[in-house]
C-alpha cells in the first residue's frame, strides 16, 4: 500500500471519530450513572430513616399513638399493620432499578466489546506485537515503529499479538486493554478526542523487564498525522533504529530499557 492511499481515503471517507463514543467516554458515563444513582438512593434511605427516627422518638411525654396502635408487650413479636405492602413495594422498586441498571450497563459494555459499526467509520488498522520487553506497531504501509502514532478523532482498531510470552496491552488514559497471546490475535479499539502523549503499558507479568515495557502513544491532529504518515514511505522501519539507540543508551547506563532485553535474560529469549 503506497503512502498516498491515506489522503485518497480521506477524500472518500471522512476520517472521523469525534462522532463516535470513545471507550473512555462510555466508562465515564457508567461511573457517573452509578455515582448519581448510588448517591440518590443513599440520600433517600438516610432521609427516610432520619425522618422516622425523629418522628417516633421517645421525648419522655405521653404516647400520642397509644389509642391508635396496639403496642407489643415484653417478649411478644410485633405484627405489621400494612400486610407486607411496604416490603412488596420496596422489593419491586429495587428489583426494577437493579435489573434496568444491569441491562443498561451490559448494553454499554457490549458496545465497547463490538465497537462502532465499521460501515459508519473509516478505522485505522494497526498491528501490535508485544515482545520482551517492548511493543512494535505496524501500519498499513508496512511502516513499523516502537511509538504508536494515531490521529485525533479517528477510530483506531488494534490487532494485538505476542512474539514470545503472554503480555497484556493497555492504554489506561484511553481505557484500552487486551491480551497479547503468542500465535493468536485479539482486537481492541479506541478513539482519542484530545491530542497529547500517553503511555501504553504491559499488564501481564512477563519477566524481569516487565515494568519497563512502556511505549509512547502520540495523538496528533489529523493534518500532522497525515504528514507523518506520508513521510514514513513504503516499508520504512523505525523499530531497528529505535532498538539500536535504546540498546546504546542501555549499555551506557547499565540498565535495561523498554524494547530491549535485560542482560540477565537476553540469552534465554528467542527472536
Amino acid at each position: 500500500m503506497s503512502s498516498f492511499v491515506l489522503p485518497r481515503t480521506a477524500a472518500v471517507f471522512p476520517l472521523h471519530g469525534g462522532g463516535v463514543r470513545a471507550p473512555s467516554e462510555v466508562f465515564a458515563q457508567i461511573f457517573e450513572v452509578f455515582l448519581l444513582l448510588g448517591t440518590a438512593v443513599g440520600i433517600v434511605v438516610v432521609a427516610y430513616t432520619m425522618y422516622h427516627a425523629l418522628k417516633y422518638r421517645d421525648d419522655g411525654g405521653a404516647d400520642p399513638y397509644a389509642d391508635k396502635v396496639e403496642r407489643p408487650q415484653m417478649g411478644e413479636m410485633p405484627t405489621g399493620g400494612s400486610g407486607g405492602r411496604k416490603v412488596f413495594y420496596s422489593f419491586s422498586i429495587s428489583a426494577i432499578i437493579v435489573v434496568s441498571l444491569i441491562a443498561w450497563t451490559y448494553s454499554q459494555l457490549l458496545y465497547i466489546e463490538q465497537g462502532p459499526d465499521p460501515a459508519q467509520t473509516d478505522a485505522l488498522e494497526i498491528d501490535v506485537e508485544g515482545f520482551r520487553f517492548g511493543w512494535e506497531f505496524a501500519y498499513p504501509n508496512n511502516h513499523t515503529t516502537n511509538t504508536l502514532y494515531v490521529p485525533q478523532d479517528r477510530v483506531v482498531r488494534l490487532q494485538v499479538t505476542s512474539r514470545d510470552v503472554f503480555h497484556n496491552f493497555g492504554i489506561p488514559e484511553l481505557r484500552v486493554k487486551t491480551d497479547a497471546v503468542p500465535g493468536q490475535y485479539t482486537s481492541a479499539w479506541f478513539t482519542a478526542n484530545e491530542t497529547g502523549t500517553y503511555e501504553a503499558k504491559c499488564y501481564e507479568l512477563c519477566g524481569s523487564g516487565h515494568s519497563l515495557m512502556i511505549a509512547e502513544v502520540r495523538v496528533l491532529p489529523q493534518d500532522e498525522y497525515e504528514s507523518w504518515y506520508n513521510e514514513t514511505g513504503t516499508g520504512s522501519n523505525q523499530t531497528a533504529a529505535n532498538g539500536t539507540e535504546t540498546a546504546t543508551e542501555s549499555a551506557s547506563l547499565g540498565t535495561p530499557t523498554a524494547g530491549t532485553l535485560p542482560a540477565a535474560t537476553a540469552g534465554g529469549v528467542g527472536a
